[in-house]
């Protein structure tokens, strides 16, 4: 079987395949999800070098580290790294309540998920998001001490803005920055991404196919599935939903030009913009995993690059990524 090539994962950071494997989506955030296929869908994409596993300690409650310590358990520890993101909080209601990264919960938190994993280390450790009420040096300086302890091996960060990146980066340095990024969120490319170069941090790039709107998936506008997180999402929602497929539509139209799906052609595009991005794919199926593999084989040129943009322009979007209370969480925004 063909493995995916590697690249480097920050300036000091560890080898990982060309994409990631995002876990969310294997916890019901989606609609249901069956727990024996996610399962399959993570074996084979270690099977073929797919060596990062993205999850969150919050994700369905822990849900997902359990599930996800279960299909690693018969693996070797050295075939695959795991990103995890700590600090969002969420009561038994579902809701969100915001978030914690004292030092005291840094270390609480990494307990836990170390428990949940049936793992000694994460590879790479995050909080959720930028908490307002700590000093992000006072956070990443209390990972640092647990990548000191060996429970840590890399730093990373999600959703902050340039400032706080650079920061960070001057208490420790930090591997890769996880964020959305993709044809129709190309905010990061302003100021975020050229810091991130600056500092030899890498980007993992998560929505790619924003949530399934750069897919075949939602072409038809089906309705969503009880629980699926889409629902609330206002790209989703109404006009703004059918001005957003009209632009997959156009999309497609290139994709099909090269006997690529849509997705393909998406993620294809995301893989362009450098070698230190790697997309991170919410799989939660094999045939989606290896649609998404298939990208891999794409080369665009300039020109073809230059017509997936005029098929999408970024400020063509209906909707923001998040509802207005998640969105003023997100230190990327402000």
């Amino acid at each position: 079987m063909t493995t995916i090539e590697e690249v480097q994962l920050g300036a000091a950071g560890p080898a990982v395949g060309r994409i990631g494997l995002g876990g969310m989506g294997m916890s019901g955030s989606y609609g249901h999800a069956d727990e024996q296929e996610s399962i399959a869908t993570i074996h084979a994409a270690l099977d073929v070098g797919v060596n990062v596993i993205d999850t969150g300690d919050f994700y369905a409650m822990g849900h997902n580290e359990m599930l996800i310590g279960r299909a690693l358990a018969d693996r070797k520890r050295e075939d695959y790294l795991l990103s995890v993101k700590f600090g969002a909080l969420r009561g038994p209601d579902n809701n969100w309540g915001g978030t914690d990264a004292r030092p005291e919960a840094v270390r609480n938190f990494l307990g836990y998920s170390l428990q949940r994993l049936g793992v000694d280390h994460i590879d790479v450790y995050r909080p959720a998001r930028l908490d307002p009420n700590v000093p992000i040096e006072d956070t990443i300086g209390a990972i640092a001490e647990m990548v000191q302890a060996g429970f840590v091996r890399h730093i990373g960060l999600s959703e902050v803005g340039a400032d706080t990146l650079r920061r960070a980066a001057a208490v420790h340095p930090i591997a890769d920055l996880q964020i959305e990024y993709s044809l129709i969120s190309r905010g990061i490319e302003a100021s975020i991404l050229p810091t991130a170069r600056e500092l030899g941090t890498s980007i993992t790039a998560y929505g790619v196919l924003s949530r399934g709107l750069l897919s075949d998936s939602l072409r038809g506008n089906r309705p969503f599935a009880a629980g699926d997180f889409r629902a609330f999402s206002p790209r989703f929602q109404g006009e703004n939903l059918a001005t957003n497929l009209r632009l997959v539509d156009a999309l497609a139209a290139i994709a099909d030009s090269r006997g690529k799906s849509v997705a393909q052609l998406a993620i294809a595009w995301v893989l362009a913009q450098g070698r230190d991005i790697v997309p991170v794919i919410g799989a939660r199926r094999r045939d989606r995993l290896t649609e998404a593999i298939g990208a891999l084989d794409i080369t665009l040129s300039p020109d073809e690059l230059a017509a997936i943009e005029a098929a999408v322009p970024a400020d063509q979007v209906a909707g923001e990524r998040y509802a207005p209370a998640q969105m003023a969480m997100l230190d990327s925004e402000s």
